[in-house]
């Protein structure tokens, strides 16, 4: 994959902030194919399938849905010339102020109209280091000496 090209699924992945954020639910055939699979299973929401599932799920979640959403931390795993696995990482601010953070998992696929995400699972950060340490083993820091 070239570097135009990597340019071009970044901001795909990018684009699709401004498009949810801004209500534009008419443009998400901007960021995702028509078939596109959208898994947030791991937040205790559906598996939506479908430009038109993603845009009625998110009038369903009305005013539960966040506030921004932010993309950074892009990594291109495996491409091919027509496609792509990515890895990225994302936060949300819901309208209470929260900051929630989460991985993307994205296949993203080069179409007539430009790249555009055919699979993403979001999954929930919420332990850190992976959760490779019990908060119970984890060291604790040694106060400074002042």
């Amino acid at each position: 994959m070239d570097t135009e090209d990597r340019l071009l699924v970044a901001e795909t992945l990018a684009r699709y902030g401004h498009v949810v954020d801004r209500g534009r639910l008419d443009r998400l055939d901007t960021v995702f194919t028509p078939d596109v699979v959208y898994d947030m299973s791991a937040v205790g929401l559906p598996v939506m399938q479908g430009v038109e599932a993603l845009r009625s799920g998110a009038l369903q979640l009305g005013a539960h849905n966040p506030v921004a959403h932010h993309v950074t931390d892009v990594v291109i795993d495996s491409a091919t010339d027509d496609e792509a696995v990515v890895e990225s990482k994302g936060f949300m601010i819901t309208v209470e102020g929260t900051i929630r953070s989460v991985t993307h998992h994205d296949v993203v696929r080069r179409t007539a109209d430009g790249w555009r995400i055919a699979s993403r699972t979001i999954l929930p950060q919420t332990v850190p280091l992976g959760g490779l340490l019990s908060a119970s083993s984890a060291p604790r820091p040694e106060p400074a000496d002042d």
